[in-house]
């Protein structure tokens, strides 16, 4: 189940409490203060980790506790510090404090870590209690309690390429020609109900990551259909493939349609780098696709990624187009 939003509490470790002790020796019948400190409580710490593509599994458990620090003992014995607990996310896992609406981290690179409740620090022993007019005191501290926060979790998928269309509009099929990801493909709207990625090779050493979004229809943005709600997605990509359908009565129009709900949703979205495609160029007759092309913009891809119809062509323009963004990345 693929699972992108959770809330979760979570709670550090308490500091442990300060010993009350004397030293006692034989021949030192009056020893001074030797009790000692607590140790700190445990942190919760989140780690992105590559090997997961899912918050599934904080959906079942959502209260986290860090371990409590130790009490100090004689001897000027410190408790031992209480274990932090990690908590391992996917790659491009924003956190927020759902009290404050602080964000508290973006892991967006692998192995990125952040700590989100700090443990509480151990008490300290009577020894430094001890003063000229008290020579044995008996009073130490307790230890400070940790962070409690409740945090909500919300993964966006890191894609170089996000694959815009209406349901059915051949998204699942691009992706799954052009990469070794296996999306659902049938021919029925709304095949794709979970964002996909794949690795798309332009050559060797060279790929970019792709992101197949479940199709968007009119209106999504008010709620119909499933899109919407997975668009966060695309929100950190490069560059924007609209996918349209060669059979549309009107294409414009259904790209229109598109970039529309896509402004609703985020209106910095309608001016990310993007191309358009027009896909299923192989269920109509070559004459069809070049009286077609002559009305619509000289931009415009026609593609069948099943045949394997102008796809060459449809690799190099996405190849140039984030060569483009990430050479304008630099300068800035």
């Amino acid at each position: 189940m693929f699972v992108d939003y959770v809330e979760i509490e979570v709670t550090a470790g308490n500091g442990g409490a300060g010993c009350i002790s004397f030293r006692r020796e034989k021949y030192v019948p009056k020893g001074g203060p030797d009790g000692g400190d607590g140790g700190d409580g445990g942190d919760v710490i989140v780690v992105a980790d590559p090997n997961l593509a899912t918050l599934l599994d904080y959906r079942y458990k959502s209260k986290y506790q860090a371990e409590h620090g130790h009490g100090g003992s004689g001897r000027q014995r410190s408790g031992r510090s209480g274990e932090p607990i990690i908590l391992r996310v996917p790659v491009g896992t924003i956190i927020k404090d759902l009290n404050t609406g602080q964000q508290l981290g973006d892991l967006d690179q692998i192995d990125a870590k952040v700590t989100i409740a700090k443990g509480g620090m151990g008490g300290r022993g009577n020894v430094w209690f001890k003063t000229s007019t008290d020579q044995a005191p008996r009073r130490a501290q307790d230890g400070i309690p940790g962070e409690n926060r409740r945090l909500s979790m919300e993964l966006k998928l890191l894609a170089d390429v996000g694959l815009v269309g209406k349901p059915n509009a051949g998204k699942s099929t691009i992706l799954a020609t052009f990469s070794a990801a296996r999306p659902k493909i049938a021919d029925y709207p709304f095949t794709t109900l979970i964002p996909n990625l794949g690795i798309v090779r332009f050559r060797e050493l060279k790929s970019c990551v792709m992101a197949d979004i479940p199709g968007l229809i009119e209106g999504a943005a008010q709620g119909k259909g499933l899109g919407i709600q997975f668009l966060k997605h695309i929100q950190r990509t490069m560059v924007l493939v609209y996918v349209v359908d060669i059979q549309e009565l009107d294409i414009p129009e259904a790209l229109a349609t598109l970039k529309a709900e896509l402004a609703v949703f985020d209106p910095a979205l309608t001016a990310r780098p993007s191309l358009t495609v027009v896909t299923k160029i192989d269920t109509v007759t070559e004459s069809d696709v070049k009286e077609l092309s002559s009305r619509l913009p000289k931009d415009y891809i026609f593609i069948s990624a099943v045949a394997g119809l102008g796809t060459r062509d449809f690799l190099n323009r996405i190849e140039n187009t984030l060569d483009e963004c990430r050479s304008q990345k630099e300068i800035n």
